[in-house]
């Protein structure tokens, strides 16, 4: 379903009552905001059945203006890389962004905030800290670069009370095992702060992904809390087997399983009951606002897999409400 803005061009008053629109309304965004109402409904009555009291999702992006704006020129432009377009589905302003989740029913969700070089990670921590202040049901999130500085931006991080931190291996380019980030997963793994960390070669493989580089960092902080973003696309069955080999890995479902994905990076299906073996480790993400798709599909998808009811309540909600002590289902 296309959700796109309508096509520019002012409406006269003549023709909006032609519409049936309210005077200055145009066609096309009253029918964008039936689709988003019947989206709604749907991803409602999806919970609701499950009988749970809502959503987590563990992976969704919020972060200043200026940052998000290159991230969706990079989606913008990324179709030479894909061999099709990354159509970006809720491209709104932040409040609308906001009341989009809060209507699906979305308890908690975070501010998947990363840095591309040094010097980014300090004000990112302390934009992501404001944003968390003004918007209680976001995780705030902190995340980090290999740098001098990094030991003591995180530690003012985790003494702020951080819930989450996020680490972009790929679009960081950085060694997750370098030295100068010892100390930082050290500090991380003592304080039992989970680690979203985009460590798979998905969609692109960089100098640092795989299971091998943060395979040497958990070798290192065993205890970790380390959450795979995208259940580490394409390397899925690597990544699994990391999270059966450390108790404390957890994988997130962002963008997998979808008809995007599978057309790129399909998951094997032999290693779906993997899957359910691990259901007490597998947290719902959906990347959220940046999906190529609605935020129902990235539900619908879950359903694909041959997995029982009593999985889909864990890894929408329970899992996660587990994780970071939140009342519900599972939770605190």
């Amino acid at each position: 379903m296309d959700r796109g803005r309508g096509a520019g061009g002012g409406w006269d008053g003549i023709d909006a009552g032609r519409s049936g629109a309210p005077c200055g309304e145009r066609p096309q965004d009253r029918e964008r905001e039936q689709d988003r109402d019947r989206e709604r409904e749907q991803v409602v009555r999806f919970w609701v059945e499950l009988g749970l009291p809502g959503l987590i999702d563990v992976h969704t992006h919020f972060m200043p203006e200026r940052v998000l704006a290159k991230v969706w020129a990079y989606f913008d432009g990324v179709e030479p890389l894909l061999g099709r377009p990354w159509h970006i589905t809720y491209r709104d302003e932040e409040d609308e962004r906001l009341a989009t989740l809060r209507g699906f029913g979305v308890r908690a969700f975070t501010s998947m905030v990363y840095p591309h070089k040094p010097g980014m990670a300090g004000w990112l921590n302390d934009w992501a800290a404001g944003f968390a202040a003004r918007t209680p049901d976001c995780l705030r999130t902190g995340t980090f670069y290999p740098e001098p500085e990094a030991a003591a931006y995180v530690g003012a991080a985790l003494a702020g009370e951080v819930r989450v931190f996020k680490s972009h291996v790929q679009v960081g380019a950085y060694d997750p095992a370098d030295p100068l980030l010892d100390p930082v997963w050290g500090a991380i793994a003592e304080a039992g702060v989970p680690v979203v960390t985009h460590c798979g070669s998905g969609p692109a493989p960089g100098a640092h992904t795989g299971p091998g580089p943060i395979g040497r960092v958990l070798a290192r902080h065993p205890g970790l809390r380390l959450v795979v973003a995208h259940l580490g696309m394409p390397e899925y069955a690597e990544f699994l087997d990391l999270a059966e080999r450390y108790p404390g890995v957890y994988l997130d479902t962002t963008m997998a399983f979808t008809d995007f994905t599978e057309g790129l990076l399909p998951f094997p299906r032999a290693e779906r009951p993997r899957l359910a073996a691990l259901g007490d480790r597998i947290l719902f993400g959906s990347d959220f606002p940046n999906i190529p798709y609605g935020y129902r599909h990235a539900l619908d998808a879950l359903t694909r897999l041959d997995q029982d009811a009593e999985w889909l309540r864990a890894v929408c909600y329970g899992n996660a409400a587990r994780l970071w002590g939140i009342a519900g289902p599972g939770g605190a």
